[in-house]
C-alpha cells in the first residue's frame, strides 16, 4: 500500500508528539515539517536529516505533494494555515481548539465541507479507556440512575504548568486553562451527554491587560435541562485537580485527574472502577489515516470543533 505523505506544521510539544506517533504508523511518512523558529528546525533536522524543513508553510505546500497536514501552531494561527491547506484539497488534522473565534471556526468548517477532504480535530479524550468505561456505566444506569448534575473541576496551583512553557499559553486571546484544558471536557460532555448551552459565566482576570483567566464559575445546561457547573482556579497552594463528577439519583461517577474512574452508591464512599485498557482507541492519528484510506475510523470533524468553540466563547464572554 502506498504510504501517505504527511507534513507537520508547528514543532512544539504536540507537533513533536504527533511525529513520534506517525513514525509508528507503517502507512505514513513525514516528509516535511515547518516552524517559524529556525533553532527548532535545526534541532529537528539534526536527528531527522531525511525530512525537509521550512519556515513558510506555503512554500512547503508548493514544493511537496502532501496527503495529510497536521496543524500544531498556536491557536490564533490555525485559521490561516488550515484555510491554505483546504484550498489545496489536502486532508487535514488540526489541534484544538479549532480556531480563535466562532466566526473563524464557521468559515473553516464551510471550507472543509466544500473541499471534500477528511477534516479532523485532535479530540482524544473520547478515545480514552476511562471515558469509554464511564460512558458504558452511564448507559447501563445501574450505578448512576438519572443524572442530577455534572460538575467540572479545573484547579491549577500554577499556570502554565511546569512542562507547559510557551509564549502564548498565558495570553487572554489564545491561552488559559479554559481554552487549553476546559475544551477537552466540554467536548467529552457534548460527546457523552449531548448538546450544551451556557447560562451564565463569571471569569476573573489579572490586572495586566492581556493575562489569561485566574478563576471561572459557570452554569451550563444539557438539552434536557440537566445542570452542568464549571469551577476553575489557578495560582493557589494545593494540588492540581482536573475532574468531572456526575451526580445521579442512585449514585455518583467521577473521572478524577483525567483517567482515574471512581463510583459509589448514595451514602457510600467513591471507590476505584477497574478500567479495561483494551478499550483504548488511541492514537487518534490511526483513525484519521483509516478514514483517508476509506476504512472505518472514529474522528471528530470540524463540526465538533465548532460546537466546542461556541461553548468556549460563551464561557469567556458572558
Amino acid at each position: 500500500m502506498k504510504k501517505l505523505k504527511m507534513a507537520v506544521i508547528g514543532l512544539g510539544k504536540m507537533g513533536l508528539h504527533m511525529i513520534h506517533q506517525a513514525k509508528n504508523e507503517q502507512h505514513v511518512e513525514v516528509v516535511a515539517v515547518c516552524d517559524s523558529n529556525e533553532q527548532s528546525l535545526a534541532d529537528y533536522v539534526a536527528s531527522n536529516p531525511e525530512t525537509s524543513t521550512y519556515t513558510d508553510y506555503r512554500l512547503l505546500l508548493d514544493e511537496h505533494e502532501i496527503d495529510l497536514v497536521y496543524v500544531a501552531v498556536p491557536p490564533k494561527y490555525h485559521y490561516g494555515v488550515v484555510m491554505e491547506v483546504l484550498q489545496r484539497g489536502i486532508h487535514i488534522f488540526c489541534e484544538k481548539p479549532l480556531a480563535n473565534s466562532v466566526e473563524e471556526a464557521e468559515a473553516m468548517l464551510a471550507a472543509a465541507e466544500q473541499s471534500g477532504v477528511i477534516h479532523a480535530i485532535h479530540f482524544s479524550m473520547p478515545h480514552e479507556p476511562a471515558v469509554l468505561q464511564l460512558q458504558k456505566l452511564i448507559q447501563e444506569g445501574n450505578t448512576l440512575g438519572t443524572i442530577r448534575k455534572i460538575e467540572l473541576i479545573l484547579q491549577f496551583p500554577q499556570w502554565p504548568r511546569a512542562w507547559q512553557q510557551n509564549s502564548w499559553i498565558t495570553t487572554r486571546d489564545q491561552g488559559g486553562f479554559i481554552l487549553e484544558v476546559g475544551i477537552h471536557w466540554i467536548h467529552v460532555i457534548q460527546t457523552v451527554f449531548g448538546g450544551l448551552n451556557v447560562i451564565n459565566s463569571q471569569v476573573q482576570y489579572p490586572d495586566q491587560s492581556n493575562g489569561c483567566e485566574t478563576e471561572i464559575h459557570a452554569e451550563m445546561q444539557l438539552q434536557d435541562g440537566t445542570r452542568v457547573e464549571m469551577n476553575g482556579i489557578s495560582h493557589f497552594a494545593g494540588e492540581e485537580r482536573v475532574s468531572m463528577v456526575v451526580y445521579g439519583t442512585k449514585g455518583t461517577i467521577a473521572l478524577e485527574n483525567w483517567d482515574q474512574l471512581m463510583s459509589g452508591r448514595i451514602g457510600e464512599s467513591l471507590t476505584p472502577v477497574t478500567v479495561d485498557e483494551s478499550l483504548s482507541e488511541l492514537p487518534v492519528l490511526k483513525h484519521v489515516i483509516a478514514r483517508i484510506q476509506d476504512k472505518p475510523g472514529k474522528i471528530y470533524d470540524f463540526k465538533a470543533g465548532l460546537e466546542a468553540q461556541r461553548i468556549l466563547e460563551a464561557l469567556r464572554s458572558k
